[in-house]
């Protein structure tokens, strides 16, 4: 019985992906969202919600998780971040594991993972899609977003690999710099590519 190919989908912040990610979704393949899954463990009555209390007392409430509360608390500090994803990880992977066996039949299925290079998550997959944009087309998007400012924007991308190494490591580069129908034809090939790849 063959399984479903592994296509792992990722780019640093402000490249498109979530973009690229509806386009799959459109197309009927099934897409497992790494980020919608934390926000779900980590709203209200998420599972994980009294382990992170537990570890960051104060950063958690009615509605779950203070994203920005617990962000202020884990940036720039490594054993924090070691600590928050200790618990965070093995739920994502479980959730995870939930959507393969849901979705056994299918010839392809897609893990939008914003860090999959950097927590060695393109181990787990059978091919790696990168969306990428010009750097200045990035840029111009992520300050656009509320809230953001130059100062947060540079220290999330130093937790970031770059760009062009993931470019370089990937199977698949997405282009997301022009229009969206090159896009959406980028993702077609790569569907049309990868249903007939099936492992058995």
């Amino acid at each position: 019985m063959k399984r479903p190919v592994t296509l792992g989908l990722t780019g640093s912040i402000g490249m498109g992906k979530s973009t690229v990610a509806a386009m799959f979704a459109a197309e009927q393949i099934p897409v497992f969202d790494a980020d919608a899954a934390v926000h779900r463990l980590q709203g209200p009555a998420g599972r994980i919600v009294g382990a992170i209390e537990a570890a960051f007392p104060g950063t958690t409430g009615p509605g779950g998780v203070n994203r920005t509360s617990l962000a202020e608390r884990v940036l720039g500090e490594n054993e924090a971040l070691r600590r928050l994803e200790a618990i965070v990880h093995p739920a994502v992977g479980e959730e995870r594991e939930r959507f393969v066996a849901e979705h056994r039949d299918a010839s392809l299925l897609v893990f939008d993972v914003p860090l999959l290079f950097e927590t060695g998550g393109d181990e787990r997959v059978d091919k790696v899609a990168v969306v990428s944009a010009p750097a200045d087309v990035q840029r111009a998007r992520v300050l656009a977003r509320l809230g953001m400012s130059e100062a947060k924007f540079d220290a999330i991308l130093a937790k970031q690999l770059p760009d062009a190494e993931k470019r370089a490591r990937a199977d698949f580069v997405i282009p997301t710099g022009s229009s969206l129908d090159e896009t959406r034809m980028a993702v077609r090939d790569i569907i049309a590519c990868l249903s007939d790849a099936a492992p058995r």
